[in-house]
């Protein structure tokens, strides 16, 4: 099949099957921007309730930029690989300061943008300003695999090259953007990974996959073995209506937001909590109440286990924190703080009462 006979047939479903999205009625590039980046490692169906509460919150990049950190994180929070967030308040800030809340139009410039990649840079320049350049995402990578029978793996220095190539030589030139986004929803709707419905397929009689009996194979992608697992120690630290909680400031995961006081460590602590005078400054007297294990909390490359502990500080105790990292807050103001989504979600769990016994 000729190029110009896929990209009709690729257009002519998407006109048909796309699904109703609101990025995808604007060509403003700032509204495709805020969807790209929150679509990263991130579903659709996730992820579309942050991109509608940031387009209230924040209705233009002027907004965004003037919004304190801590808001942005609070409305990212349990959206996942928060250095996005990070870096989506710092590139608006830079874009409404020194740009004059204009977005650069080419790919080039775009890619000066902290936050944004090769792919994003291509997606908003052909989406928002018609500029010949073609994304290469998951899908991309799964529908130009199995068409053109590539079997080069998709995380190799070779694969990279080889699909580049691959994706320029199919580009429609003449309507990039909606090209772009065609190629894009096929791969998440019709050629998706495990038991695509070939049968239904507008691409099949020229697909190599299907044509080979490969679709199940492709595209390829080299195994990385590589899981770091850690073991967190959260304190929940209670004196009368207020709980200790600290901000993560460093280059790590969850980085600018809250948590309560931490110790990471492997050992048990059952019978061994000086952890806690380590960071406290003096040896608290307190009374252990509960102590929960959450579910393995499982992230790109590291695993993180942990164990929340809730303890209860003597009514007698009047010593001052010496870690000015630790402030003391209301335990009715937790739902207004950030916290890593599973903090987030055992908090919720216990609606915020934080019973001890």
């Amino acid at each position: 099949m000729p190029k110009s006979h896929f990209q009709k047939r690729l257009e002519g479903w998407y006109q048909k099957h796309k699904r109703d999205l609101p990025w995808r009625q604007t060509k403003d590039p700032y509204y495709i921007w805020l969807s790209e980046i929150m679509l990263q490692q991130t579903r659709v169906d996730q992820g579309l309730p942050y991109y509608q509460k940031f387009v209230e919150n924040y209705p233009t990049v002027h907004d965004l930029a003037r919004a304190p950190e801590d808001n942005v994180l609070k409305d990212w929070e349990g959206l996942g690989y928060y250095s996005r967030a990070r870096n989506l308040h710092f590139t608006a800030k830079h874009v409404s300061e020194e740009l004059d809340g204009i977005f650069p139009g080419s790919y080039s410039e775009l890619l000066k943008l902290k936050g944004i990649g090769d792919y994003t840079a291509a997606a908003v320049s052909s989406m928002s300003f018609d500029e010949v350049q073609p994304v290469v995402d998951g899908n991309v990578f799964r529908v130009l695999a199995r068409y053109l029978g590539i079997d080069k793996a998709i995380n190799s220095t070779e694969g990279k090259k080889a699909f580049k190539e691959a994706a320029w030589e199919m580009l429609d030139r003449e309507d990039p953007g909606l090209y772009n986004q065609a190629i894009m929803e096929f791969g998440a709707l019709q050629c998706v990974p495990k038991s695509p419905d070939c049968s239904q397929c507008p691409l099949q009689e020229n697909c190599s996959a299907f044509l080979q009996g490969k679709v199940g194979e492709l595209p390829h992608k080299i195994k990385k073995k590589y899981n770091r697992e850690r073991f967190f120690n959260y304190f929940i630290i209670k004196k009368k209506n207020e709980v200790l909680v600290s901000k993560r400031e460093e280059s790590d995961i969850w980085k600018g937001l809250f948590e309560f006081p931490l110790v990471e460590r492997m050992e048990d602590l059952e019978e061994d909590f000086a952890g806690i005078s380590s960071f406290l400054g003096y040896n608290p007297d307190f009374t252990v109440r509960q102590r929960a294990l959450l579910k393995p909390h499982k992230l790109s490359h590291q695993t993180i286990y942990i164990t929340v502990w809730q303890l209860e500080l003597s009514a007698t105790e009047d010593h001052i924190i010496q870690n000015k990292r630790l402030v003391w807050q209301p335990t009715d103001k937790l739902g207004e703080l950030a916290f890593p989504r599973p903090l987030r979600k055992f908090l919720d769990e216990k609606q915020l009462l934080l019973p001890f016994g």
